[in-house]
């Protein structure tokens, strides 16, 4: 069985500074909260928070909250198949990201 949660992300609220560029890719950093009090009036389990620098943490800065999520359902283990070629993708699904 695996345990899966759904998110989404404000990608108008990311913090374009703290994004780095990785070995295949650009990348953001994140950190997933649990609500403490339970569900939220939406239905969420927790939020998520930008991660930002350790200076800008001890200066007194908080990463933005730029989303949500939600535990799913338990679902069986799903079977190993190959992902999509990139020839598959749709035509940029990123030209509308403002980063």
């Amino acid at each position: 069985m695996s345990i899966e949660f759904k998110a989404k992300i404000d990608v108008l609220k990311v913090l374009k500074q703290y994004l780095f560029q990785g070995k295949s890719g650009k990348y953001l950093d994140i950190v997933c909260f649990v609500n403490k009090d339970g569900k939220d009036k939406y239905e969420n389990d927790g939020f998520i928070v930008q991660e930002i620098s350790k200076e800008a943490r001890q200066n007194g800065e908080k990463g933005p909250i730029i989303g949500n999520w939600r535990w799913m359902e338990e679902k069986p283990k799903a079977s190993t198949s190959a992902p999509k070629a990139a020839s598959e993708k749709q035509d940029d699904p990123d030209s509308d990201i403002p980063f």
